[in-house]
């Protein structure tokens, strides 16, 4: 009879556990696709992970290594500090390189430091280049995202696009594949973009392989847009913020134009620009938004088809509300409500 696990002595069952954890991550192919993360000061720990966990369970088709701009150890934006294995002269060795996010202040963003830069140009000419969130603004403070379409966290549009103004920035997608630089949304976007790298580079029964042994959907419906938040405008005592709280407790009703303005007491016209003036929207766009976000409250918290929670809301139909969450978030009523709402208590195993 086999001696229990538990009265072995503390090394031997480590070293068990050391094989058992080997055998699941292969070593490397003499053929591997060489991936080196650049660790940026204020890197975040879990985005910093992410390629080394989804690439290194592709059975050894990638050698992921780590590097910093300097060789020396890295201070993440938590507390503690890594230690990369290399220095940045392995980025020139790299088939892809990929880019973590690090720590950026919205309040007074600055551009990546020098060293950074200096350490990215060591990057052959051919080689793929991929960002994870905030990664992308040292792509694109390398001038290397000019005149394309990328995207970063939702969050930091503005800044983003205020430092370099020729980025076409998309902050509706998880990520953006030109083949040769692919930038990636906020946080668990860097999965996604991995589990594409995997795709593209062994196709998708490699990737659904990669993803089932990481325990994560293989590919998410929509996209970043569907976690965006798009907080209501303040109400003012004058201009047409009275009549928006009017309008916000009778959304289910058909609201029109002349009715919005009848309540403000001011023509249509003059509604019309005034209200554009307050919230940046015109009245009908600012009904869909309320109705889509009180459609997405409903969705996240109760069991109502959908047809009723396009009724509360004020959609004449479910297909207009099918239509109208498509276009905003990317997904329809029943995939956003499978990714937001469980349909049991945490650790059930019942699907969601």
């Amino acid at each position: 009879m086999p001696a229990d696990p538990s009265t072995r002595p503390a090394p031997q069952r480590l070293r068990e556990l050391a094989c058992r954890a080997a055998a699941l991550a292969p070593p490397p192919r003499p053929d591997a696709h060489k991936v080196v993360v650049l660790a940026l000061d204020g890197v975040y720990p879990f985005e910093l992970g992410i390629p080394h966990r989804v690439l290194g369970s592709a059975d050894g088709r990638y050698e992921v290594l780590s590097a910093s701009v300097d060789g020396q150890p890295v201070r993440t934006d938590a507390d503690l500090t890594i230690v990369p294995g290399y220095g940045p002269e392995v980025l020139a060795e790299a088939d892809t390189v990929i880019i973590p996010p690090c720590a950026i202040s919205v309040t007074s963003p600055t551009a990546p430091d020098q060293q950074a830069l200096a350490a990215l140009s060591r990057v052959r000419p051919g080689t793929r280049l991929v960002s994870i969130c905030t990664g992308a603004f040292l792509l694109a403070a390398a001038g290397l995202l000019d005149g394309r379409r990328a995207t970063t966290h939702w969050a930091l549009t503005e800044i983003f696009q205020e430092l370099f103004p020729r980025v076409e920035l998309d902050a509706g997608v998880l990520f953006v594949d030109h083949g040769d630089v692919l930038t990636s949304a906020g946080a668990a976007s860097g999965v996604d973009v991995c589990l594409h790298l995997v795709r593209q580079d062994h196709g998708s029964e490699v990737a659904n392989q990669v993803a089932r042994q990481c325990v994560v959907p293989p590919y998410r419906d929509g996209g970043q847009a569907q976690y965006i938040e798009r907080p209501l405008p303040p109400a003012s005592e004058a201009g047409t913020g009275p009549t928006r709280d009017w309008a916000l407790r009778r959304l289910e009703l058909p609201l029109s134009l002349d009715e919005l303005a009848a309540h403000a007491s001011m023509s249509t016209r003059t509604f019309a620009r005034r209200f554009r003036q307050e919230t940046g929207l015109s009245p009908g766009r600012w009904l869909t938004q309320q109705r889509l976000r009180r459609a997405r409250h409903l969705l996240e918290s109760s069991d109502l088809p959908v047809e009723r929670v396009a009724h509360e809301v004020g959609f004449a139909t479910a297909t207009s509300l099918r239509r109208h969450l498509a276009a905003e978030a990317g997904v329809v009523p029943s995939a956003y409500r499978r990714t937001f709402r469980a349909s049991g208590p945490a650790g059930s195993g019942r699907s969601t």
